[in-house]
């Protein structure tokens, strides 16, 4: 399940009913859903909240599947939802009307069920199809209406805010792939060769002088990513900051960058380092892609960089954190009080952690 949270501090744009909430699908996800179910909660003031997609289920599922968006939007307390079928699907036969009907009418009126039975009033069920949509509350709607084309306000908007619409989930997961074949071979030569020094150089120095120097090696790296630097951060450079935010007391340090003016910067890095090292040596930055990505309401990127964090080491403590923090669909200006909570030694909550008491 994707979760995009609305962010802090984005214009506010005003968007359709209709047609026009259904072509803002991929700014609020960011990327083209296909073959989706999409709840966009709205709040009491009809701003957007939490956005949830999920791939359409197989039949049978539809009902628990109901009850799982449910639960995720509760912690936001919406008042209203559009609810979105996303799918290429024909109509479906009626035998009722010796007819047909709009596909996946069974999961709409189980997902629209549950979401009133948990007083989330639903104001519109719409299918996006072929560049068009129909309301499924509409009989009349014959051959739908045309989405909007062209660059729309809150495109602009979020292009504006540094937001790179995919075209596709996989698309999105492929910004942060490792690279392969002899680039990975080269990487991974280079990591081994600078942890070799960061120990021997922790060895003669003490974690003080170390930890400064490598925090030195995080914000160089860090000034080659501003946009509009000529110059990139090389495998070695990478590296560093890779082992430098693999400390746990770097990493606290690093979360900050991605949480005010650096957060461009720091994604852009936390990036290029997922794609350049080998796990579990990239579990640290994907943790701090993570939130830095989450701060900006980009919930599909936190979870896909959480992902890749959990496979490099299944049991992470603050990628575990982390993960049900998002499960729970806590808001991006909640997130600074949130990681402030955290027990600084390992980033769990401080009821669980090392330092708890």
């Amino acid at each position: 399940m994707d979760h995009d949270l609305p962010p802090p501090d984005r214009p506010c744009v005003q968007v359709s009913a209709g047609p026009g909430i259904a072509a803002a699908l991929p700014q609020l996800l960011g990327f083209a859903p296909e073959e989706s179910l999409v709840v966009v909660a709205l709040g009491g003031d009809r701003r957007v909240g939490l956005t949830l997609r999920v791939d359409l289920p197989p039949p049978g599922r539809e009902r628990a599947l109901a009850g799982e968006l449910v639960d995720a939007l509760r912690p936001g307390r919406p008042t209203v939802a559009v609810v979105l079928v996303v799918t290429e699907d024909p109509d479906e036969p009626w035998p009722v009307l010796q007819g047909s009907t709009l596909p996946r009418l069974a999961l709409l009126h189980e997902v629209t069920a549950a979401l009133v039975r948990a007083g989330i009033r639903v104001t519109e069920t719409l299918l996006v199809r072929g560049g068009r949509c129909w309301d499924y509350d509409d009989p009349a709607d014959g051959a739908g209406r045309t989405l909007p084309t062209g660059t729309s306000a809150l495109a602009a908007a979020s292009a504006y805010a540094g937001q790179v619409t995919a075209p596709d989930r996989a698309a999105l997961v492929a910004r942060t792939a490792r690279v392969s074949g002899p680039a990975a071979a080269a990487a991974a030569r280079v990591c081994a060769r600078v942890g070799a020094g960061h120990a021997a150089r922790l060895s003669q120095v003490g974690w003080e002088q170390w930890a400064e120097e490598s925090w030195a090696s995080v914000l160089t790296a860090l000034e080659l990513c501003r946009p509009g630097s000529r110059t990139q951060p090389d495998d070695e450079a990478l590296a560093r900051v890779a082992w430098a935010v693999g400390d746990t007391e770097l990493r606290g340090r690093a979360l900050t960058l991605g949480l005010g003016e650096d957060a461009a910067a720091a994604e852009t890095l936390w990036t290029e380092v997922l794609r350049r090292v080998p796990a579990p040596l990239d579990v640290a930055p994907a943790t701090l892609l993570a939130v830095t990505a989450w701060s900006r309401g980009d919930g599909t990127t936190a979870s896909i960089a959480l992902d890749r964090a959990l496979d490099g080491q299944p049991g992470h403590p603050f990628a575990l954190t982390l993960r049900a923090a998002l499960a729970a669909a806590l808001p991006p200006h909640d997130l600074r009080r949130f990681l402030a909570g955290l027990d600084a030694t390992d980033h769990r909550p401080v009821a669980e952690g090392r330092r708890a008491g």
